[in-house]
C-alpha cells in the first residue's frame, strides 16, 4: 500500500513548538549529476545519503538578514499533483566568478538544500530539485539597488515542464552507527561542502 494513495495520519497545531518560518541564511547547491541520492526505502520523502560522484564537492552560498527564501506549490496536473520549487536568494557580488556560477547554473542543473528555521520536524533540512534539478530562472541586478548594494537577486526554480512529482524532500542522515538527527545531518553536508 503506497503512502500517495491513501492518507495515514492525522496532524494538530504544535502548542509546545509552534512553527516558525523561514529559513536560514544558507543554501547548499551541487550540480545535479555531482552528487548520488539514497532514499528510504520505505519513504521516498526521506534522503538518507549523498554521496560525492569522484571529487564532486557541495557549494554553500550563504547570506544575512533573512535573504533567502523558499517556496513549493501544488500544481494540478492531468497525471497527478506536481509541484513548482523555487529558491530566491542574493549575491553582494559582481565579480567574473560570480557571474560564471550564475550562467553554470542557468544552462546546467542543480540541486539545493535548505535549512530550515523550524527544527522541531524531519523536515528541517529540505532538498529541492530531487528529480528534474533547478536552474536559474531570474538573475536581477539593479546598481542602484541599495538593499542589495548593487548585487543579484537569484531564483532557482525547475525547468520550464519539468515540475517535481514530490515536494521538497527531507534529508535525515545517521552517522555511522548512530540514528539520524540534525546535527548528523549537518555535519554530512559539511563533510561534502567545498
Amino acid at each position: 500500500m503506497s503512502i500517495y494513495n491513501k492518507i495515514n495520519a492525522g496532524f494538530g497545531l504544535g502548542t509546545s513548538e509552534p512553527i516558525t518560518s523561514g529559513i536560514e541564511d544558507v543554501v547548499y547547491i551541487f550540480n545535479q549529476d555531482d552528487i548520488t541520492l539514497t532514499y528510504d526505502a520505505a519513504n521516498p520523502l526521506i534522503i538518507t545519503g549523498l554521496t560525492a560522484v569522484g571529487s564532486a564537492k557541495v557549494y554553500k552560498f550563504e547570506g544575512t538578514n533573512n535573504s533567502f527564501n523558499t517556496m513549493s506549490k501544488l500544481a494540478k496536473t492531468q497525471v497527478g499533483p506536481r509541484y513548482t520549487e523555487e529558491i530566491d536568494f542574493n549575491i553582494a557580488g559582481l565579480s567574473v566568478d560570480v557571474k560564471a556560477q550564475l550562467m553554470a547554473m542557468g544552462y546546467g542543473r542543480v540541486r539545493a538544500i535548505a535549512v530550515n528555521n523550524y527544527k522541531d520536524s524531519d523536515s528541517a533540512i529540505e532538498l529541492f530539485g530531487a528529480v528534474n534539478g533547478l536552474i536559474v530562472t531570474e538573475a536581477e541586478r539593479n546598481a542602484a539597488d541599495e538593499t542589495l548594494d548593487g548585487g543579484y537577486k537569484i531564483k532557482l526554480t525547475n525547468p520550464d515542464k519539468l515540475k517535481e512529482p514530490y515536494p521538497p524532500r527531507a534529508v535525515s542522515i545517521a552517522s555511522g552507527s548512530g540514528s539520524a538527527t540534525y546535527a548528523s545531518t549537518l555535519a554530512a553536508l559539511e563533510a561534502l561542502a567545498a
